[in-house]
């Protein structure tokens, strides 16, 4: 039973930072209609930025910080070439997302090399009903409902929050009363890189990431958006959770090289039930 507690607990753990690479997905989505494959290098970039500041000699919490603040900027870049130009489509959107993120890897390589990078975090355990977790997971949970809130009443409570909110919803709407959809969808996509470098910074102290850790991240985001139908942040945090605790179990009482095959079912799964979904609907209506 203890077990079982440990590796629901960590799988929680493991969720919320899915759940940070999916709620970034999903703000992008929900204003410019571009789903971002390159959301999983905004989290390997400040990863490995956080690794080098530490190693240097900076102060944990600033080194964070100006970690998860590099993925935020690597986000702005990659929205000014994927939706820079006006009347750019969200399927060419897309495909710029794809190159930008091949194209990381490259930069990243130059700047770090292809080995693997960690970070230190926060030392210790806590024993939760017998169970154990590591301290850095129970960070990871906290950080992670403190956002999800803090998302809520940005979108929910501010004007500029409304404002991208409106851009989901209308955008010929939004241009008539004077919202720059495309500078909305810029910021979108800064979001998107700051949620992706804190999902980043969290992650690095628990497993060693690299260049090309961002195809594992991208799946599992992927796969929680999806659920939450790239529009539904709150639904989005519910897959990333069960998705996180799926991967956990599969590696506890499995094979920890079945984790990615867990998310790519649960994401087809997912699509198939959705679709059949969306075509009772059409043919009631019809």
């Amino acid at each position: 039973m203890s077990a079982f507690l440990t590796y629901l607990l960590n799988g929680l753990a493991v969720g919320c930072a899915i759940a940070l690479i999916a709620s970034g997905l999903v703000v992008i989505h929900r204003v410019t209609g571009v789903v971002n494959f390159a959301q999983g290098t905004f989290a390997v970039v400040a990863g490995l930025c956080a690794s080098s500041l530490l190693g240097m000699g900076l102060p944990h919490g600033l080194s964070e910080v100006a970690a998860a603040l590099a993925g935020a900027v690597a986000g702005l870049l990659t929205g000014l070439a994927a939706i820079g130009r006006r009347g750019t489509s969200p399927l060419s959107a897309l495909i710029v997302t794809l190159g930008v993120g091949v194209l990381a890897y490259a930069v990243e390589i130059v700047l770090w090399g292809d080995q693997p990078r960690s970070a230190p975090g926060l030392a210790g355990s806590v024993t939760i009903a017998g169970a154990r977790i590591q301290t850095q997971h129970l960070l990871v949970i906290c950080v992670t409902a403190a956002t999800f809130v803090l998302i809520a009443l940005f979108f929910g409570r501010t004007y500029l929050g409304k404002a991208l909110t409106a851009c989901a919803s209308n955008p010929y709407a939004a241009r008539v009363v004077g919202i720059d959809t495309r500078r909305m969808g810029l910021l979108a996509f800064a979001i998107g890189g700051l949620l992706g470098g804190l999902a980043g910074v969290l992650i690095t102290p628990l497993r060693p990431i690299s260049f090309d850790t961002d195809v594992t991240l991208i799946v599992n985001g992927f796969a929680a958006a999806v659920f939450g139908a790239l529009t539904r942040p709150v639904i989005t945090l519910i897959g990333a959770l069960l998705l996180g605790v799926a991967e956990t179990m599969a590696a506890g009482y499995g094979y920890g090289s079945h984790q990615l095959e867990v998310a790519l079912g649960l994401m087809i799964l997912v699509m198939i039930v959705q679709a059949s979904r969306r075509s009772t609907i059409h043919e009631e209506t019809v």
